[in-house]
Protein backbone atom coordinates (compact mmCIF):
# COMPACT_ATOMS: atom_id res chain seq x y z
CA UNK A 1 0.00 0.00 0.00
CA UNK A 2 2.68 2.58 0.79
CA UNK A 3 5.08 1.49 -2.58
CA UNK A 4 1.14 3.07 -4.40
CA UNK A 5 0.93 5.79 -2.28
CA UNK A 6 4.47 6.66 -2.86
CA UNK A 7 3.88 5.79 -7.06
CA UNK A 8 0.67 8.56 -7.26
CA UNK A 9 2.70 11.12 -5.10
CA UNK A 10 5.74 10.81 -7.85
CA UNK A 11 3.00 11.31 -10.58
CA UNK A 12 0.82 13.60 -9.57
CA UNK A 13 4.04 16.09 -8.71
CA UNK A 14 5.43 15.05 -12.32
CA UNK A 15 1.65 15.97 -13.64
CA UNK A 16 1.56 19.26 -11.46
CA UNK A 17 4.70 20.86 -12.83
CA UNK A 18 3.97 20.27 -16.38
CA UNK A 19 0.42 21.27 -15.76
CA UNK A 20 1.57 24.36 -14.18
CA UNK A 21 3.87 25.12 -17.28
CA UNK A 22 0.92 24.69 -19.15
CA UNK A 23 -1.04 27.10 -17.39
CA UNK A 24 1.32 29.78 -17.57
CA UNK A 25 1.80 28.73 -21.60
CA UNK A 26 -2.00 29.36 -21.84
CA UNK A 27 -2.09 32.15 -20.12
CA UNK A 28 0.59 33.96 -22.24
CA UNK A 29 -0.97 32.96 -25.40
CA UNK A 30 -4.76 33.20 -24.58
CA UNK A 31 -5.03 36.12 -27.27
CA UNK A 32 -3.06 33.88 -29.99
CA UNK A 33 -5.76 31.72 -32.46
CA UNK A 34 -7.92 28.68 -31.42
CA UNK A 35 -5.05 26.65 -33.04
CA UNK A 36 -1.90 27.36 -30.76
CA UNK A 37 -4.69 26.40 -27.44
CA UNK A 38 -5.77 23.39 -28.76
CA UNK A 39 -2.40 22.21 -29.66
CA UNK A 40 -1.18 24.14 -26.05
CA UNK A 41 -3.83 21.60 -24.40
CA UNK A 42 -2.76 18.88 -26.06
CA UNK A 43 0.55 19.37 -25.68
CA UNK A 44 -0.26 20.00 -21.89
CA UNK A 45 -1.89 16.47 -21.44
CA UNK A 46 0.53 14.51 -22.62
CA UNK A 47 3.73 16.49 -21.10
CA UNK A 48 1.57 15.82 -17.89
CA UNK A 49 1.61 12.02 -18.40
CA UNK A 50 5.15 11.92 -19.73
CA UNK A 51 6.40 13.61 -16.60
CA UNK A 52 4.45 11.49 -14.23
CA UNK A 53 5.61 8.68 -16.10
CA UNK A 54 9.13 9.37 -15.69
CA UNK A 55 8.95 10.43 -12.33
CA UNK A 56 7.89 7.18 -11.26
CA UNK A 57 10.21 5.42 -13.54
CA UNK A 58 13.22 7.08 -12.23
CA UNK A 59 11.62 6.57 -9.10
CA UNK A 60 11.40 2.88 -9.66
CA UNK A 61 14.94 2.85 -11.04
CA UNK A 62 13.88 1.18 -14.40
CA UNK A 63 16.74 0.27 -16.73
CA UNK A 64 17.64 2.48 -19.45
CA UNK A 65 15.68 0.24 -21.79
CA UNK A 66 12.60 0.02 -20.25
CA UNK A 67 13.04 3.85 -19.48
CA UNK A 68 13.79 4.18 -23.65
CA UNK A 69 10.88 2.03 -24.34
CA UNK A 70 8.14 4.22 -22.17
CA UNK A 71 9.38 7.75 -23.27
CA UNK A 72 9.14 6.42 -27.31
CA UNK A 73 5.62 5.31 -26.45
CA UNK A 74 4.82 8.40 -24.68
CA UNK A 75 6.45 10.50 -27.87
CA UNK A 76 4.29 9.07 -30.14
CA UNK A 77 0.92 9.58 -28.49
CA UNK A 78 1.89 13.24 -27.85
CA UNK A 79 2.80 13.36 -32.10
CA UNK A 80 -0.88 11.84 -32.21
CA UNK A 81 -2.76 14.27 -29.42
CA UNK A 82 -0.98 17.53 -31.27
CA UNK A 83 -1.78 16.68 -35.03
CA UNK A 84 -5.18 15.71 -33.83
CA UNK A 85 -5.04 19.10 -31.94
CA UNK A 86 -3.77 20.82 -35.39
CA UNK A 87 -6.29 19.35 -37.24
CA UNK A 88 -9.61 19.93 -34.84
CA UNK A 89 -8.51 23.98 -34.11
CA UNK A 90 -7.65 24.48 -38.08
CA UNK A 91 -11.18 23.26 -38.97
CA UNK A 92 -13.24 25.20 -35.98
CA UNK A 93 -10.79 28.20 -36.89
CA UNK A 94 -11.50 27.98 -40.51
CA UNK A 95 -15.83 27.48 -39.57
CA UNK A 96 -15.37 30.73 -37.12
CA UNK A 97 -13.67 32.90 -39.50
CA UNK A 98 -17.10 31.92 -42.01
CA UNK A 99 -19.11 32.61 -39.45
CA UNK A 100 -17.33 35.92 -38.59
CA UNK A 101 -17.45 36.75 -42.25
CA UNK A 102 -21.04 36.01 -42.70
CA UNK A 103 -21.64 38.27 -39.31
CA UNK A 104 -19.61 40.97 -40.56
CA UNK A 105 -22.38 41.14 -43.63
CA UNK A 106 -25.51 41.31 -41.24
CA UNK A 107 -23.35 44.31 -39.54
CA UNK A 108 -23.84 46.31 -42.68
CA UNK A 109 -26.97 46.10 -43.07
CA UNK A 110 -27.72 42.83 -45.12
CA UNK A 111 -29.06 39.86 -44.05
CA UNK A 112 -27.31 36.70 -41.86
CA UNK A 113 -27.03 33.52 -43.74
CA UNK A 114 -25.58 30.97 -41.31
CA UNK A 115 -23.02 28.88 -42.43
CA UNK A 116 -23.56 25.27 -43.05
CA UNK A 117 -21.51 22.43 -40.88
CA UNK A 118 -20.77 24.23 -37.91
CA UNK A 119 -17.55 22.02 -35.89
CA UNK A 120 -19.63 22.21 -32.31
CA UNK A 121 -22.35 22.61 -30.61
CA UNK A 122 -21.40 26.33 -29.72
CA UNK A 123 -21.12 27.77 -32.67
CA UNK A 124 -24.09 26.29 -34.21
CA UNK A 125 -26.29 27.93 -31.19
CA UNK A 126 -24.28 30.79 -31.95
CA UNK A 127 -24.80 30.73 -35.78
CA UNK A 128 -28.99 30.49 -34.47
CA UNK A 129 -28.77 32.71 -32.51
CA UNK A 130 -27.04 35.42 -34.80
CA UNK A 131 -29.84 34.27 -37.29
CA UNK A 132 -32.90 35.32 -35.00
CA UNK A 133 -30.94 38.44 -34.55
CA UNK A 134 -30.59 39.07 -37.91
CA UNK A 135 -34.33 38.84 -38.26
CA UNK A 136 -35.67 40.73 -35.94
CA UNK A 137 -33.07 43.42 -37.35
CA UNK A 138 -34.79 43.25 -40.61
CA UNK A 139 -37.97 43.50 -39.22
CA UNK A 140 -37.13 46.82 -37.18
CA UNK A 141 -35.71 47.83 -40.45
CA UNK A 142 -38.58 47.49 -42.46
CA UNK A 143 -41.11 48.82 -39.51
CA UNK A 144 -38.34 51.65 -39.24
CA UNK A 145 -39.16 52.47 -43.01
CA UNK A 146 -42.82 51.82 -42.91
CA UNK A 147 -42.81 54.16 -39.96
CA UNK A 148 -40.78 56.80 -41.64
CA UNK A 149 -42.92 56.64 -45.08
CA UNK A 150 -46.05 57.28 -43.00
CA UNK A 151 -44.18 60.33 -41.40
CA UNK A 152 -43.50 61.09 -44.66
CA UNK A 153 -46.88 61.46 -45.48
CA UNK A 154 -48.50 62.37 -42.53
CA UNK A 155 -46.48 65.98 -43.44
CA UNK A 156 -47.69 66.22 -46.62
CA UNK A 157 -51.47 65.69 -45.95
CA UNK A 158 -51.29 67.91 -42.90
CA UNK A 159 -49.74 70.31 -45.08
CA UNK A 160 -52.54 69.71 -47.64
CA UNK A 161 -54.82 69.97 -45.37
CA UNK A 162 -54.02 72.44 -43.62
CA UNK A 163 -53.16 74.82 -46.77
CA UNK A 164 -56.62 74.32 -48.26
CA UNK A 165 -58.98 75.64 -45.43
CA UNK A 166 -56.02 78.60 -44.75
CA UNK A 167 -56.35 79.55 -48.58
CA UNK A 168 -59.85 79.63 -47.94
CA UNK A 169 -59.91 81.18 -44.73
CA UNK A 170 -57.95 83.85 -46.25
CA UNK A 171 -60.40 84.58 -49.15
CA UNK A 172 -63.66 84.86 -47.03
CA UNK A 173 -61.68 87.24 -44.75
CA UNK A 174 -61.40 89.29 -48.03
CA UNK A 175 -63.97 89.38 -48.86
CA UNK A 176 -65.88 90.35 -45.56
CA UNK A 177 -63.07 92.74 -44.78
CA UNK A 178 -63.61 94.20 -48.97
CA UNK A 179 -67.07 94.33 -48.36
CA UNK A 180 -67.80 91.86 -51.26
CA UNK A 181 -69.53 89.27 -49.39
CA UNK A 182 -73.19 88.93 -50.21
CA UNK A 183 -73.98 86.76 -46.76
CA UNK A 184 -71.67 87.81 -43.97
CA UNK A 185 -72.89 85.49 -41.59
CA UNK A 186 -72.92 81.88 -44.05
CA UNK A 187 -69.30 83.40 -44.26
CA UNK A 188 -68.68 83.66 -40.73
CA UNK A 189 -70.08 79.96 -40.03
CA UNK A 190 -67.99 78.85 -42.49
CA UNK A 191 -65.29 80.07 -41.06
CA UNK A 192 -65.91 79.12 -37.27
CA UNK A 193 -66.05 75.21 -39.12
CA UNK A 194 -62.69 75.11 -40.72
CA UNK A 195 -61.50 76.89 -37.43
CA UNK A 196 -63.07 73.98 -35.76
CA UNK A 197 -61.67 71.18 -37.62
CA UNK A 198 -58.10 73.21 -37.96
CA UNK A 199 -58.11 72.62 -33.76
CA UNK A 200 -59.23 69.35 -33.96
CA UNK A 201 -56.16 68.28 -35.96
CA UNK A 202 -54.11 70.62 -34.12
CA UNK A 203 -55.48 68.63 -31.21
CA UNK A 204 -54.91 64.75 -32.69
CA UNK A 205 -51.37 65.94 -33.45
CA UNK A 206 -50.97 67.01 -29.97
CA UNK A 207 -52.46 64.05 -28.52
CA UNK A 208 -50.30 61.79 -30.95
CA UNK A 209 -47.36 63.85 -30.00
CA UNK A 210 -47.42 62.66 -26.20
CA UNK A 211 -48.47 59.10 -27.00
CA UNK A 212 -45.27 58.67 -28.76
CA UNK A 213 -43.22 60.61 -26.53
CA UNK A 214 -44.52 57.97 -23.64
CA UNK A 215 -45.66 61.40 -21.77
CA UNK A 216 -49.18 60.60 -21.59
CA UNK A 217 -50.79 60.61 -18.02
CA UNK A 218 -53.33 57.91 -17.39
CA UNK A 219 -56.15 58.20 -14.44
CA UNK A 220 -57.38 54.83 -14.43
CA UNK A 221 -61.09 54.90 -12.56
CA UNK A 222 -62.99 51.56 -12.17
CA UNK A 223 -66.22 52.18 -14.23
CA UNK A 224 -68.54 50.23 -15.92
CA UNK A 225 -68.03 49.41 -20.11
CA UNK A 226 -72.16 49.60 -20.59
CA UNK A 227 -71.83 53.60 -19.51
CA UNK A 228 -69.02 53.91 -21.44
CA UNK A 229 -70.05 53.06 -24.71
CA UNK A 230 -73.91 54.35 -23.72
CA UNK A 231 -71.86 57.85 -23.77
CA UNK A 232 -69.84 57.50 -26.32
CA UNK A 233 -72.81 56.53 -28.95
CA UNK A 234 -75.05 59.33 -27.27
CA UNK A 235 -72.05 61.43 -28.49
CA UNK A 236 -71.76 60.16 -32.03
CA UNK A 237 -75.65 60.16 -32.58
CA UNK A 238 -75.98 63.23 -34.17
CA UNK A 239 -73.51 62.74 -36.83
CA UNK A 240 -74.83 59.23 -37.64
CA UNK A 241 -78.22 61.04 -38.25
CA UNK A 242 -76.35 63.12 -40.47
CA UNK A 243 -75.09 60.70 -42.39
CA UNK A 244 -78.09 58.54 -42.25
CA UNK A 245 -76.64 55.84 -40.24
CA UNK A 246 -78.03 53.47 -37.84
CA UNK A 247 -76.32 52.50 -34.59
CA UNK A 248 -76.73 49.36 -33.24
CA UNK A 249 -75.30 49.28 -29.69
CA UNK A 250 -77.37 46.67 -28.14
CA UNK A 251 -74.70 43.46 -27.54
CA UNK A 252 -73.08 45.13 -24.51
CA UNK A 253 -72.24 43.12 -21.37
CA UNK A 254 -72.29 45.33 -18.11
CA UNK A 255 -68.83 44.42 -17.55
CA UNK A 256 -66.44 46.11 -15.16
CA UNK A 257 -63.50 48.03 -16.55
CA UNK A 258 -60.42 49.97 -14.86
CA UNK A 259 -59.32 52.20 -18.07
CA UNK A 260 -59.00 56.53 -17.84
CA UNK A 261 -62.68 57.24 -18.89
CA UNK A 262 -61.07 60.80 -20.80
CA UNK A 263 -59.03 58.55 -22.76
CA UNK A 264 -61.17 55.29 -23.56
CA UNK A 265 -64.12 58.17 -24.59
CA UNK A 266 -61.29 59.63 -27.20
CA UNK A 267 -61.15 56.01 -28.51
CA UNK A 268 -64.34 55.17 -28.95
CA UNK A 269 -65.50 58.29 -30.10
CA UNK A 270 -62.62 57.86 -33.07
CA UNK A 271 -63.48 54.29 -33.60
CA UNK A 272 -67.14 55.32 -34.24
CA UNK A 273 -66.75 58.56 -36.39
CA UNK A 274 -64.47 56.82 -38.52
CA UNK A 275 -66.90 53.46 -39.01
CA UNK A 276 -69.79 56.44 -39.27
CA UNK A 277 -67.80 58.25 -42.25
CA UNK A 278 -67.26 55.11 -43.75
CA UNK A 279 -70.35 53.40 -43.89
CA UNK A 280 -72.95 54.61 -46.69
CA UNK A 281 -75.84 55.86 -45.97
CA UNK A 282 -78.64 53.64 -44.83
CA UNK A 283 -75.69 51.49 -43.51
CA UNK A 284 -75.12 50.07 -40.14
CA UNK A 285 -72.67 50.35 -37.50
CA UNK A 286 -72.68 47.86 -34.44
CA UNK A 287 -70.86 48.23 -31.08
CA UNK A 288 -70.56 44.97 -28.84
CA UNK A 289 -68.64 44.53 -25.85
CA UNK A 290 -68.45 41.21 -23.76
CA UNK A 291 -65.64 39.20 -21.62
CA UNK A 292 -63.54 36.80 -22.93
CA UNK A 293 -60.16 35.15 -21.31
CA UNK A 294 -57.96 37.71 -22.63
CA UNK A 295 -59.50 40.43 -20.75
CA UNK A 296 -62.83 42.69 -22.29
CA UNK A 297 -63.25 43.21 -25.71
CA UNK A 298 -64.86 46.25 -27.49
CA UNK A 299 -65.75 45.56 -31.07
CA UNK A 300 -66.89 48.38 -33.51
CA UNK A 301 -68.22 47.06 -36.89
CA UNK A 302 -68.77 49.65 -40.11
CA UNK A 303 -69.90 48.79 -43.69
CA UNK A 304 -67.40 50.43 -45.07
CA UNK A 305 -66.77 47.52 -47.67
CA UNK A 306 -63.61 45.96 -45.65
CA UNK A 307 -59.77 46.98 -45.99
CA UNK A 308 -57.51 45.95 -48.83
CA UNK A 309 -55.39 42.79 -46.91
CA UNK A 310 -52.16 44.47 -48.04
CA UNK A 311 -53.27 47.58 -46.14
CA UNK A 312 -54.39 45.74 -42.91
CA UNK A 313 -51.23 45.57 -40.99
CA UNK A 314 -50.85 49.90 -41.80
CA UNK A 315 -54.23 50.58 -40.52
CA UNK A 316 -53.11 51.74 -36.97
CA UNK A 317 -49.82 53.59 -38.70
CA UNK A 318 -49.38 57.41 -38.30
CA UNK A 319 -50.71 58.81 -41.15
CA UNK A 320 -52.22 56.20 -43.22
CA UNK A 321 -56.17 56.83 -44.85
CA UNK A 322 -56.75 54.08 -47.02
CA UNK A 323 -57.49 54.85 -50.34
CA UNK A 324 -60.23 57.01 -50.11
CA UNK A 325 -59.49 60.83 -51.04
CA UNK A 326 -57.80 63.38 -49.17
CA UNK A 327 -60.76 65.53 -48.88
CA UNK A 328 -62.53 66.74 -46.08
CA UNK A 329 -63.84 65.10 -43.68
CA UNK A 330 -61.30 62.90 -44.18
CA UNK A 331 -58.72 63.51 -41.44
CA UNK A 332 -55.05 63.91 -40.93
CA UNK A 333 -54.57 59.75 -40.65
CA UNK A 334 -54.11 60.65 -37.26
CA UNK A 335 -57.41 58.68 -35.21
CA UNK A 336 -56.73 54.97 -35.36
CA UNK A 337 -52.74 55.83 -34.03
CA UNK A 338 -54.14 57.63 -31.25
CA UNK A 339 -56.97 54.59 -30.91
CA UNK A 340 -53.66 52.29 -30.35
CA UNK A 341 -51.61 54.33 -28.50
CA UNK A 342 -53.97 54.56 -25.79
CA UNK A 343 -54.93 51.33 -25.50
CA UNK A 344 -51.90 50.40 -25.39
CA UNK A 345 -51.04 52.67 -23.07
CA UNK A 346 -53.47 50.62 -21.46
CA UNK A 347 -52.13 47.35 -21.31
CA UNK A 348 -54.43 46.43 -24.09
CA UNK A 349 -54.29 45.63 -27.97
CA UNK A 350 -55.95 47.17 -31.15
CA UNK A 351 -57.20 45.10 -34.01
CA UNK A 352 -58.73 45.36 -37.32
CA UNK A 353 -60.53 42.46 -39.30
CA UNK A 354 -62.58 42.45 -42.40
CA UNK A 355 -65.97 40.94 -41.84
CA UNK A 356 -68.62 40.55 -44.70
CA UNK A 357 -69.46 44.00 -45.95
CA UNK A 358 -67.67 46.00 -43.51
CA UNK A 359 -64.40 45.97 -41.39
CA UNK A 360 -64.39 45.25 -37.11
CA UNK A 361 -62.03 47.27 -34.84
CA UNK A 362 -61.66 45.05 -31.68
CA UNK A 363 -59.92 46.69 -28.52
CA UNK A 364 -58.68 44.37 -25.93
CA UNK A 365 -58.50 45.74 -22.33
CA UNK A 366 -57.53 43.83 -19.11
CA UNK A 367 -60.67 42.76 -17.07
CA UNK A 368 -60.94 44.50 -13.72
Amino acid sequence: MKDVLLIALFAFLGAAAAGLLGAGVLRLLRHRSLVVSLSVVAGVAVAAMLAGTLTVAWAMFLSSHDLYVVTTVVAMAALVSLATAVLLGRWVAAHSRELTLATRSFGDGGTFAAPTGQPTAELAELARELAATSAKLDSSRERERALEASRRELVAWISHDLRTPLAGLRAMAEALEDGMAADSGRYLRQIRTEVDRMNGMVGDLFELSRIQAGSLTLTPARISLYDLVGDALAGVDPLAREHGVRLIGDRIDEVPVEVDGKEMSRVLGNLLINAIRRTPPDGTVAVAAHRSDGGVVLSVTDGCGGIPEEDLPRVFDTGWRGSHARTPPAGAGLGLAIVRGIVEAHAGRAEVRNVQGGCCFSVTLPAA
